[in-house]
């Protein structure tokens, strides 16, 4: 531990443990500070790379240094500087309340710096506003040393402004909470800009000041916040130029905002009141179990008697407002959050007594395993229990496929609230066939599913449908890599599809196999 000698690692009490980025991962040794949950954990098994054992301040230390280094060589930090800005870097770290992207911890250059909102909450729930400044700041100038002086355009974003909102008792869709939201944007951007101003002084400007700039607003419930916005943009104004064209851009939450704490990414409205944790029974059998958010337990600690109100689910009218409210200070436009589930409450729809009890959990959560690959399954409803959104959680599969699945969820989550009958999409994506398929563990009324898509489209009939006409595959249907006919065993390429008689939409889906 010497080379943490005179840092804030220096002492830091650390508890050591097994984690593994995900559930089918093989587990290794990690160590972070005692009070971190499990998710952090296996965040952190996630960031630092290899597979040996892995300690926060070892890995952090990594890309800080590569930091320094480059910062040093571009003429960026002076001795002093490259100090500051490393113990900056470490106590955002350990405060939870910044950090920079995934592929900087992985080894890479990356251009992306994440704010994780909820951690700069004061104990009687203001905001620490010269904090959050100074932070912007910093993540600026980390990233510009990490690129070397090269880069024109840079990623500072924050994460979790529902956690945020709801420390702040302020309901997402309010309008106190988008003036809020612009507020927090506005401050975001002239912080970050007057220190591209900063850096444009020392090493030369690329960019002018803008000569237009959005209005932040007049007034917050925050207090302080729309002042403080104001002599941030006032002081990027006064800057002789700017180093970068662009600055302030938000991403789609990844292991860095798990590391941190962050439940929701950029501006997604709060997850509900609970969340799905897999835990470790005494006997090394692990289990699924409901915890409280980290928003629920903010609002119940701050506000205890608005939390229904403050985690109620909100429609995408309400993210569109937010959308809008924070776009005019960012660089490039919010991605879309992907859906989220309802607060959790108990489910009223008992198995039928002939079929053994499914597991579900508090809300509408289920979790089964599909041809052996983890699979849970969110559902939101409105008050007269129609179904609202759908949302997938694969534990084995990669990002793209994760990332295809998400979009998918959404795209039929906004058609669900656009009126488009669940029938529908049951007709379309009951028994499509892709992996994983095969055997279906943990719902007896669906033993085997040619898709995860065809499970969960089965499930939902069976759920919101009454829908007990739906046959089961055949074992044949349900094959992973094996094909059953001549017809799916031609070849691909050159694309001849063989002829066959007309059939309605699951016949010809019977007919097809994706590949990879």
């Amino acid at each position: 531990m010497r080379r943490y000698q005179g840092t804030l690692w220096d002492g830091l009490a650390l508890r050591r443990q097994r984690a593994a980025a995900d559930p089918d991962a093989e587990p290794r040794p990690v160590a972070l500070p005692p009070e971190w949950e499990a998710e952090a954990a296996a965040a952190l098994a996630a960031l630092a790379p290899a597979s040996r054992p892995a300690s926060l301040p070892g890995a952090a230390e990594a890309w800080i240094r590569r930091v320094l280094a480059a910062g040093r060589k571009s003429g960026l930090l002076e001795e002093a500087g490259a100090r500051h800005l490393a113990e900056g870097l470490r106590a955002l770290l350990l405060t939870r309340r910044g950090s920079a992207g995934a592929e900087a911890w992985a080894g890479g250059r990356e251009t992306r710096f994440v704010l994780n909102l909820p951690a700069f909450l004061e104990p009687e729930g203001g905001f620490d506003l010269e904090g959050y400044a100074e932070a912007c700041a910093l993540g600026v100038r980390a990233l510009e040393a990490l690129s070397g002086g090269r880069a024109q355009r840079l990623r500072l974003g924050f994460a979790d402004l529902a956690g945020l909102l709801a420390g702040l008792g302020l309901p997402y869709d309010s309008a106190e909470a988008r003036a809020t939201a612009a507020g927090i944007a506005a401050l975001t951007r002239g912080a970050a800009e007057a220190e591209s101003g900063r850096i444009a002084a020392r090493l030369g400007a690329r960019e002018p000041v803008a000569l237009l700039w959005p209005m932040p607003p007049a007034a917050t419930p925050v207090p302080g916040l729309a002042a403080a916005a104001r002599a941030a943009l006032d002081a990027a104004a006064a800057a002789p130029g700017l180093r970068h064209q662009a600055l302030l851009a938000l991403a789609l939450p990844d292991a860095v905002e798990a590391l941190l704490g962050a439940e929701t990414g950029g501006i997604a409205p709060a997850p509900g009141s609970t969340r799905p944790v897999l835990t470790e029974a005494g006997d090394g059998s692990s289990h699924w179990a409901e915890v409280p958010t980290r928003a629920a337990m903010l609002a119940t600690r701050l506000h205890p008697d608005r939390v229904g109100a403050l985690l109620a689910p909100v429609s995408e009218l309400a993210r569109d407002a937010m959308r809008e409210a924070v776009a005019p200070f960012l660089h490039a436009a919010p991605p879309a959050p992907v859906a989220l589930p309802a607060i959790a409450r108990p489910w009223a729809r008992p198995a039928p007594k002939s079929q053994a009890p499914l597991r579900r959990h508090a809300g509408t959560t289920l979790h089964v395993s599909v041809g052996g690959h983890r699979v849970a399954l969110r559902t939101a409803e409105d008050e007269q229990g129609k179904l609202l959104e759908v949302a997938f959680s694969l534990s084995k599969e990669g990002a793209a496929f994760r990332s295809l699945m998400d979009a998918f969820a959404h795209a039929v989550s906004l058609g669900l609230q656009q009126g488009v009958p669940l029938a529908e999409y049951v007709e379309a994506f009951a028994y499509t066939r892709f992996g994983p398929c095969g055997m279906v563990e943990g719902d007896p009324a669906i033993p085997r599913a040619t898709s995860v898509l065809d499970w969960a489209f089965r499930r939902l009939a069976l759920d919101y449908l009454g829908r007990r006409d739906l046959p089961q595959p055949s074992e044949e249907d349900c094959l992973g890599d094996a094909v059953g006919s001549a017809a799916q065993q031609a070849p691909l390429l050159p694309l001849d599809l063989p002829e066959m008689p007309a059939a309605s939409p699951r016949g010809r889906r019977r007919a097809l196999k994706l590949v990879s």
